[in-house]
């Protein structure tokens, strides 16, 4: 049975910084790509990060380019999402996502594709 967590949400004041973690079980991480996403209330899910099996690829959405960094530790099992300079139009709930395809990130993130297995979400809230 295949599981995915998110951890590391939480409330930050606007311009700081948190870091999201994702661990899997029942898989081979280092056979899936990964991403995450975001959605906030009443918006649509937003793909705001998407990183190739090993690594080496990666993507980010616009509004998040310059300020997030995605990263994962295949040693350990684990995907980040290292958040800085945060805004209050960050605050969504967060989705981790993994899937074995192998296709390139963007087309995840972008929604052309979709990742087989995701987590329960972590809340990020941003206050002003």
């Amino acid at each position: 049975q295949v599981q995915v967590v998110e951890s590391g949400g939480g409330l930050v004041q606007a311009g700081g910084s948190l870091r999201l973690s994702c661990t899997t079980s029942g898989l081979t991480f280092d056979d899936y790509d990964m991403g995450w996403f975001r959605q906030a209330p009443g918006k649509e899910r937003e793909g705001v990060s998407c990183i190739s099996w090993s690594g080496g690829s990666t993507y980010y959405a616009d509004s998040v380019k310059g300020r997030f960094t995605v990263s994962r530790d295949n040693a350990k099992n684990m995907l980040y999402l290292q958040m800085n300079s945060l805004k209050p139009e960050d605050t969504a709930m967060y989705y981790c996502a993994a899937d074995r395809n192998l296709r390139p990130p963007y087309t995840y993130c972008s929604g052309q594709y979709e990742y087989n297995y995701w987590g329960q979400g972590t809340q990020v809230t941003v206050s002003s």
